[in-house]
C-alpha cells in the first residue's frame, strides 16, 4: 500500500491555494483542534521536544498508521518496520500531510483526521481507499533534515549534514576557511579543497560558496544543490589543474564545511581603518573614551618591515595609553575602542589615520610618507573611566568641570569633533541633578550652560547646524535671556534658511544687549541673506509667470477649437 500513499495528489488538487497558518494550534495532550479552514483536524497524543517545527523543503522522517473512519487499516510504516521519508511541501504526499506535519515538533505523536479534499478526493485510491473518504493517520515525527532555499529562487538548496556552533554567520568582509567537494549530478568530481581561505565578498570556485557560507555557523557542514545560475552558467567551465570540466547548464552537488572564520569590520565609515579579529576576546565590555588600555603591539609596513614592537619580549612593558587623548595614531586609538579584553586583531590603517604625508621616525624603522601600515594588537587589559553612577555629587561636578576644560583646550586647537565629545560627556555627568543640593544645582547648571554653548560652537564649525540649534535651545530652556545662545541659534537658523526665526533671535539678543558687536554683525549677515533670498524668489516666480504667459495663447487656441 506504500505506493498508493506515496502517490502525488491529482493535479487540480495540487494547484489549490493553501489557506493554512504557518504555525499549528497550541494543543494539550488529548485535545483536538482544526488546522486551517479546510477541515483538517489534529489531536495531540504525545508532546514533542523544544519549539522547532519543520518547514517546506525539509526532509522529514515519520512512522505512521493510516485508517478509515471505521477503523480499517490501509497502510502502516510501523508494520513494515521502516520509517517513511519525504520532502515537506513539495506535493510528494497528500495535502493533509503537507499541512499537518509542518505543525509537529520532533518526537511528537498526533492523530490527523483528513477530509477527502485534502486526501484522495472524489476518486479515492483503489483498491483500499474508497471515493470521498475521510482518512485518519496516527503519525510520529521522528526527525527532519533542514533543507533551505537560501536565495529564495530555487537556485541553491542547502541540506544541513552537521549542525554548527553558536548563532553567528559570516558577513561580506569576513575571511572564511572552508573545505569543499564539488561534483556533477552523476558523481563526477570537478573540484575539491581540504582547506581554503577567502573573503566572503570576493568568493571562491563558484558564486554558490559565498551565498552559502553567509547562512552557515562555525563547524556547520552542508550539502548544496546548485543550479547553473549560481555555478558556471550556460558556458560551463573547461578543466584546469586539478579541477574537472563543467558542462554547460550543469547542476552541481557541493559538500561544504565552514571550518572557521575571522571577523573583519570597518572601524571608520570611510573604510580606511579595517580590523580583522584573529582571536576572540572575553565578555562584552570595550574601552570607552578616556579608558587606560594596555596592549601588546607590533607595527609593520606593507613590505613586512617592523617599525614598532612593544610588550612581546621578556621583561618588555606593555604599551599603555589613554584613549581619545592623541597618545597614539588615530587608527590605533579608534580600533582599540572596538576590542574586548584578550582580543587579538590585525589592523590595517590608511595614511590619513596613521602618519599622514610626512616621514615618521619610529622606534625600529622609518615610516615613509603616505604609508598604509598594519598592526597586530592584543588588548591585554583596560580600566574604564569611573562612570557617573559610581560617583557622588561633588565627584560628578568635578568630573564635568574637568571634561569641560579638556574640551576648551581641544576647541582652541581647532579639534572640534573631539572637543564636542568632551562637552557631551561633561553634560552626561550632571544631566540628572534631582538629588543635588541647591548650591550643587547652581554649579551644575553653570557647567551645563557653558558646555552646551561651547558644543554648539563646535557644531557650527562642523556645519552640523541642526544639532547646534538643539544645543542652543537647551541653554535657552535654562536661561531664556542668554545672548550667546540666541546669537549661535540665529547663526544655525541662517544656515538652515529659517530666516524669520533667525531674525526673531537676533532682535531678542539686541534687546538684551544692544551694543553687542557680534550680534550686530550677524544681523547685517541676516539682512544680506534675506535680500539674496528675496532675489531668488523673485526670479523663480518671474520665470514661472513668464512660462504661464507663453502658455496662455496656446490654451486660448485650444478653447476656440
Amino acid at each position: 500500500m506504500e505506493e498508493d500513499f506515496d502517490m502525488p495528489p491529482p493535479e487540480e488538487m495540487m494547484n489549490d491555494d493553501l489557506d493554512v497558518p504557518d504555525e499549528g494550534p497550541i494543543l494539550k495532550v488529548g485535545e483536538e483542534k482544526e488546522i486551517g479552514k479546510q477541515g483538517l483536524k489534529k489531536k495531540l497524543l504525545k508532546e514533542g521536544e523544544g519549539w522547532d517545527t519543520p518547514e517546506n523543503g525539509d526532509e522529514v522522517e515519520v512512522h505512521y498508521t493510516g485508517t478509515l473512519l471505521d477503523g480499517t487499516k490501509f497502510d502502516s510504516s510501523r508494520d513494515r518496520g521502516t520509517p517513511f521519508k519525504f520532502t515537506l511541501g513539495q506535493g510528494q504526499v497528500i495535502k493533509g500531510w503537507d499541512q499537518g506535519i509542518k505543525t509537529m515538533k520532533k518526537g511528537e505523536n498526533a492523530l490527523f483526521t483528513i477530509p477527502p479534499e485534502l486526501a484522495y478526493g472524489e476518486s479515492g485510491s483503489s483498491p483500499t481507499i474508497p471515493p470521498s473518504a475521510t482518512l485518519q493517520f496516527d503519525v510520529d515525527l521522528l526527525s527532519w533534515t533542514s533543507v533551505k532555499d537560501i536565495c529564495k529562487d530555487g537556485g541553491i538548496f542547502k541540506k544541513i549534514l552537521k549542525e554548527g556552533e553558536k548563532w553567528e554567520n559570516p558577513k561580506d568582509l569576513d575571511e572564511v576557511f572552508v573545505k569543499y567537494e564539488a561534483c556533477l549530478e552523476d558523481g563526477t568530481l570537478i573540484g575539491k579543497s581540504d582547506g581554503v581561505e577567502f573573503t566572503v565578498k570576493e568568493g571562491h570556485f563558484c558564486p554558490a560558496l559565498s551565498k552559502a557560507v553567509k547562512t552557515m555557523k562555525k563547524g556547520e557542514k552542508v550539502l548544496l544543490t546548485v543550479k547553473p545560475q549560481y555555478a558556471f552558467g550556460e558556458k560551463g567551465k573547461p578543466a584546469s589543474g586539478d579541477e574537472g570540466a563543467v558542462p554547460p547548464n550543469a547542476t552541481l552537488q557541493i559538500t561544504l564545511e565552514l571550518v572557521s572564520w575571522n571577523i573583519v569590520s570597518e572601524v571608520t565609515d570611510d573604510k580606511k581603518v579595517i580590523k580583522k579579529i584573529l582571536k576572540e576576546g572575553e565578555g562584552y565590555e570595550r574601552p570607552s573614551d578616556g579608558a587606560v588600555v594596555r596592549l601588546k603591539l607590533i607595527g609593520k609596513l606593507q613590505d613586512g618591515t617592523v617599525f614598532f614592537k612593544k610588550g612581546h619580549d621578556d621583561g618588555d612593558e606593555l604599551l599603555e595609553f589613554k584613549t581619545d587623548d592623541e597618545q597614539v595614531i588615530d587608527g590605533v586609538d579608534r580600533a582599540v575602542m572596538t576590542m574586548k579584553k584578550g582580543e587579538v586583531a590585525l589592523l590595517t590603517i590608511a595614511p590619513e589615520y596613521a602618519f599622514g604625508s610626512s616621514e615618521s621616525q619610529q622606534e625600529l624603522a622609518v615610516v615613509p610618507p603616505n604609508s598604509t601600515v598594519s598592526y597586530e594588537a592584543e588588548l591585554v587589559s583596560f580600566d574604564k573611566e569611573k562612570e557617573s553612577w559610581d560617583m557622588n555629587t561633588p565627584e560628578k561636578i568635578e568630573a564635568a568641570a574637568k571634561k569641560k576644560e579638556e574640551g576648551n583646550v581641544l576647541f582652541k586647537a581647532g579639534k572640534y569633533e573631539r572637543a564636542s565629545k568632551r562637552y557631551e560627556k561633561a553634560v552626561k555627568y550632571i544631566e540628572y541633578d534631582t538629588s543635588f543640593g541647591e548650591e550643587e544645582k547652581k554649579q551644575a547648571k553653570a557647567v551645563k550652560v557653558a558646555c552646551n554653548l561651547n558644543n554648539a560652537a563646535c557644531k557650527l564649525k562642523l556645519k552640523d547646524y541642526k544639532q547646534a540649534e538643539k544645543l542652543c535651545t537647551k541653554v535657552l530652556e535654562l536661561e531664556s535671556r542668554n545672548v550667546k545662545a540666541l546669537y549661535r541659534r540665529a547663526q544655525a537658523y541662517i544656515q538652515l534658511t529659517d530666516l524669520d526665526l533667525a531674525e526673531f533671535d537676533i532682535k531678542k539678543a539686541l534687546e538684551i544687549d544692544p551694543d553687542n558687536r557680534d550680534v550686530k554683525l550677524e544681523y547685517k549677515t541676516l539682512k544680506e541673506k534675506v535680500k539674496e533670498y528675496n532675489k531668488k524668489q523673485a526670479k523663480f516666480y518671474g520665470n514661472m509667470f513668464a512660462k504661464l504667459t507663453k502658455l496662455e495663447p496656446h490654451e486660448s487656441k485650444i478653447a476656440e477649437a
